[in-house]
């Protein structure tokens, strides 16, 4: 597994499309992911420290995450088929072992950004998604 850490967002106008642009902490690979225009905002909303008066649905989902006892983990984006990113959210319950649950890369970068969770990826979807530069 390969940690990566959010470096930007983008918006290609010529394409009507989201980017965000992950990178190897330690390393020089970036990993861009098509998103949508609710999940960027949300991202965007947790990286400008807004906090808005009601949880929205990521703040919820962590809300209800650490009211049930457990805690996000990590995320790791582990297949990409079809140019299509698939992700784990990995939560840990207090006494109870692991859950690993399906999700959307997008989804999952905004959850691991309020939970402070670290985002991985697999060598093989780096390998074959990764670029050099941006």
């Amino acid at each position: 597994m390969i940690e990566l850490v959010l470096n930007k967002i983008k918006v290609d106008e010529s394409r009507n499309e989201q980017v965000i642009v992950l990178r190897e902490k330690d390393g020089i690979r970036y990993l861009p992911v098509v998103i949508g225009l609710a999940e960027v905002n949300a991202i965007k909303l947790k990286l400008s420290g807004i906090k808005p008066p009601r949880p929205l649905t990521h703040d919820l989902f962590i809300q209800t995450i650490t009211q049930l006892g457990a805690k996000l983990e990590k995320v790791l984006i582990d297949k990409l088929q079809n140019n299509t990113f698939y992700a784990k959210i990995y939560l840990r319950r207090n006494g109870d072992g692991e859950v690993i649950v399906d999700a959307r890369p997008s989804d999952s970068v905004a959850l691991a950004l309020r939970a402070d969770a670290p985002i991985y990826v697999v060598e093989e979807v780096m390998g074959a998604a990764g670029i050099s530069e941006v």
